[in-house]
């Protein structure tokens, strides 16, 4: 058993593999503790509302959904915060997939985690190359990987989610952890348990 619970934030670009990863560490931490785990995922919770008819936030939500872009920090809040007051408990794992996806969000999210005392906060970044995420994207055949929105999903990467990553590198006392998202998914995993229970 774990001595204690723990808190991911998992952070890439679309198609990084972070979803894939953030299940694996899921099936290690069920295997090695008895803690409950809170997993919080924002962006299938964009998908389902931009499916709700009739609703002003829903079309503007499809819109941007559709062409690739970013959501506004403030859905992604409103998701992840009604999650943690509805479902948060003392002494569980959180892993947080997607999250965060600018320094603002970033900043709010150790506000939050501070609130709720969480200590062993571990920022994963999973490390892709554009080409390499593109690729991946392109495979998978989703409705809204097209090139073009992939494109702008990579530059919207680069512009606003990759200032969290600086910030944890610079100003957050929860030190960001830099995984090689591109060998095989095994390996990624073996990566993320080392650097977070080993090193």
């Amino acid at each position: 058993m774990l001595s204690k619970p723990y808190t991911f934030l998992f952070i890439g670009r679309s198609g990084c593999g972070k979803g894939t990863q953030a299940e694996l560490l899921i099936k290690y931490l069920k295997t090695n503790d008895k803690r409950p785990v809170l997993y919080l995922y924002a962006g299938n919770k964009m998908r389902e509302l931009a499916e709700r008819k009739n609703n002003l936030t829903s079309q503007i939500t499809k819109k941007v959904l559709l062409e690739g872009g970013k959501q506004p920090d403030f859905l992604a809040i409103w998701y992840w915060s009604n999650e943690l007051v509805k479902k948060m408990k003392k002494d569980v794992h959180l892993v947080i997939d997607g999250s965060p996806r600018t320094a603002m969000e970033a900043e709010i999210w150790d506000e939050t985690l501070e609130f709720y005392g969480r200590k062993n906060i571990k920022p994963i970044y999973v490390e892709v190359s554009t080409k390499w995420a593109t690729k991946k994207l392109l495979k998978r055949k989703r409705f809204d990987d097209t090139e073009k929105r992939i494109r702008n999903r990579m530059a919207y990467f680069d512009k606003t989610v990759y200032p969290a990553i600086e910030y944890y590198k610079n100003k957050s006392r929860n030190r960001l952890i830099k995984i090689n998202g591109e060998p095989a998914i095994e390996e990624v995993h073996k990566e993320i348990i080392k650097k977070v229970f080993n090193d």
